[in-house]
């Protein structure tokens, strides 16, 4: 019977300072094409976790880490190749356009260039291809990064809260994207929201101190039901 475990976390700590883990023994999996929301208060590490993934923390130590069934490494090529994050705040390439980007974010992953035209539309974006990144607002910025992300189709999506910035237009068209998602790939993202979370999850991780404390999924999906387990 084929493996259908996209990632496996086990045993994963992390910290900033030494002694006082941000996550700690942090356990994981990602099913193949699933959706899946992460969250928690402030601090829980939902962010530390997601920026450890995508290779950018390296005080941790981990007992097992699989893609795909196989042992990796955060660093490891196949894996980055196959994956891509978009930030909370992110001003990284501030001289690049998003055309430019885009186009640089292809090659860095293998493809080709992508068609984003319906991605431009959705988004309202058709005045802002040719500006450079650091001259747009910040709710633009993120959808130059999310319209990256969901025009190159990785296996795993990384969104540290993506509705952050957006207008509501923005906002319910995310919707679509990550809804739509399950044919390409999978997606963890981070949200604080609880609407984003219940409308989208195939399972929900409650983060508390460091470790999921509650995982939901299907009818127990709701707004209510987490909301009482986060004012525990």
């Amino acid at each position: 019977m084929e493996d259908l475990t996209l990632l496996t976390i086990d045993r994963l700590n992390v910290w900033y300072s030494p002694g006082k883990n941000v996550l700690d023994n942090f356990s994981l999996e990602l099913g193949d094409h699933e959706i899946v929301g992460l969250i928690g208060l402030n601090g829980a590490g939902k962010t530390t976790f997601i920026k450890t993934l995508s290779g950018l923390i390296s005080s941790f130590q981990i007992g097992t880490a699989k893609w795909q069934g196989e042992a990796f490494s955060f660093q490891d090529r196949t894996f980055k190749e196959n994956r891509y994050t978009v930030f909370a705040e992110d001003h990284s390439f501030g001289y690049f356009t998003f055309r430019e980007y885009l186009s640089y974010a292809a090659a860095s992953y293998g493809v080709k260039q992508p068609d984003f035209s319906a991605l431009v539309r959705g988004f309202h974006f058709e005045d802002y291809i040719d500006v450079l990144l650091k001259e747009l607002s910040t709710g633009n910025l993120k959808k130059a990064y999310l319209m990256t992300a969901f025009a190159l189709h990785p296996k795993l999506l990384l969104l540290d809260e993506p509705w952050s910035g957006l207008d509501f237009q923005s906002t319910e068209y995310l919707y679509e994207l990550i809804n739509g998602y399950r044919q390409y790939g999978t997606i963890l993202f981070s949200s604080h929201i609880l609407e984003s979370i219940c409308l989208t999850s195939d399972r929900v991780l409650v983060l508390e101190q460091g470790r999921i404390r509650n995982t939901f999924t299907g009818p127990e999906i709701n707004a209510e039901t987490i909301r009482e387990v986060l004012k525990e």
